[in-house]
């Protein structure tokens, strides 16, 4: 009894300790579940934090980033305020300038108005005026076709003018050429009498060419005479207005050689320096011609009682120009008549000698080649007119 009474106790505290034990289990479980659902909402707490902490790095990594952008942000207003400060300063001194410039421009808007009101009145003085202008300008229309038409008289006047002083060149001209025609004309009587004699004499079959070599020596003289009254004809005739490229060393020749038997007749010695190449210019032959015959002519004139008689001319050339300077020995001209040689009908030879026209045609005729010509003289040491004159261009002219 005892010891089923004791198995029955122990049982009965076993199985109170069973339920214990299974109580605290369950307490245990309880707890564990609590402490389960305490440690998931911990780890959600500790997800949430860390979010929260991840949230937080990256606002505070774009809270340093805006802070730079901020700084940078300062820096510029800094310096715009600096810049606006400058700018404000020049507004200042803008807007002072534009109540000064305000000012002239009221001043200037009144004065336009005096202005304004003169103008008017000026208008109306024009319209009288522009009235009167009418009336003035068809009294010049007139007045120039006037003009027009005395210009082309006098320039017709003084072509009849240059080709009179040529003409009276030619008279003087016409003793000296006497004497060159005198020449061939008395060889031309000489050889032809010759040949004449040898047909009388019966030699025409033994010796024909001993009488062609006298015929032919008849027609040389005969084309020797022919060139030089060609050579007058061609002086003699009005010169044209055009120009061509002409040799100033020929145009010198032909010169001397129509006053050479005048010159030789008065034992005067020409002596000549030209370069060794031929000069061109773009000129009138013709009229180059008579320029250097005026000149001779006044040379020659010049040494009649001088004891030495000599005309020397000289060209050189100077980069554009050419300069050509026909000196002689005589007594020279007056200083105070130098400044007058060259107007027309001024002469200082006796009445009837001259027409005073040489010069002064000479003069026309260098200034229409673009050229000029002066006078250099000392009493006593003879005269030197000097020209000059612009080179042709071209480097490959052709010879007139």
């Amino acid at each position: 009894m005892d010891l089923a009474r004791r198995h029955a106790m122990d049982y009965t505290n076993k199985t109170a300790s069973y339920r214990e034990q299974e109580a605290e289990v369950e307490q245990l479980r309880a707890e564990l579940a609590q402490l389960r659902k305490e440690h998931e909402c911990v780890l959600q707490e500790k997800q949430m934090l860390e979010m929260r902490v991840q949230r937080s790095e990256e606002r505070r990594r774009a809270f340093v980033h805006i802070l730079s952008d901020v700084n940078t942000l300062n820096r510029k207003l800094v310096d715009q305020r600096k810049a606006m400060i400058h700018i404000l300063a020049d507004y200042e001194q803008d807007r002072r300038r534009m109540v000064k410039q305000t000012e002239r421009l009221d001043n200037s808007r009144r004065a336009l108005l005096h202005i304004l009101q003169d103008s008017h009145q000026s208008n109306l003085r024009l319209e009288n005026s522009r009235k009167a202008m009418i009336h003035i300008m068809n009294d010049l229309k007139v007045t120039t076709e006037a003009v027009q038409h005395s210009e082309q008289e006098l320039r017709a006047k003084q072509e009849q003018l240059v080709q009179a002083g040529k003409l009276a060149t030619l008279g003087e001209l016409t003793t000296g050429v006497a004497h060159e025609l005198n020449n061939p004309l008395n060889n031309i009587g000489l050889f032809v009498g010759n040949a004449i004699d040898l047909i009388e004499l019966g030699m025409a079959d033994t010796e024909p060419g001993r009488i062609l070599q006298e015929l032919s020596n008849a027609m040389q003289q005969v084309r020797k005479a022919t060139e030089i009254i060609s050579h007058l004809r061609t002086f003699g005739r009005a010169a044209s207005v055009s120009r061509e490229t002409i040799n100033v060393t020929q145009v010198i020749q032909r010169s001397i050689s129509l006053m050479g038997e005048q010159l030789r007749l008065r034992l005067i010695e020409v002596k000549m320096q030209f370069p060794e190449e031929d000069i061109f210019v773009m000129g009138n032959a013709i009229q180059m011609e008579q320029v250097f015959i005026n000149l001779l002519t006044n040379a020659r004139d010049a040494l009649t009682s001088a004891p030495t008689k000599i005309i020397s001319i000289e060209c050189i050339r100077r980069d554009e120009m050419i300069e050509i300077s026909v000196a002689d020995t005589g007594p020279g001209i007056p200083i105070e008549l130098e400044q007058r040689i060259f107007d027309p009908f001024f002469t200082t030879k006796e009445v009837g000698a001259g027409t005073g026209l040489g010069l002064s045609i000479t003069y026309g005729i260098i200034k229409e080649h673009n050229g000029a010509i002066t006078v250099q003289s000392r009493l006593g040491e003879g005269a030197r007119f000097l020209i000059q004159l612009p080179l042709k261009p071209d480097d490959n002219p052709e010879e007139v």
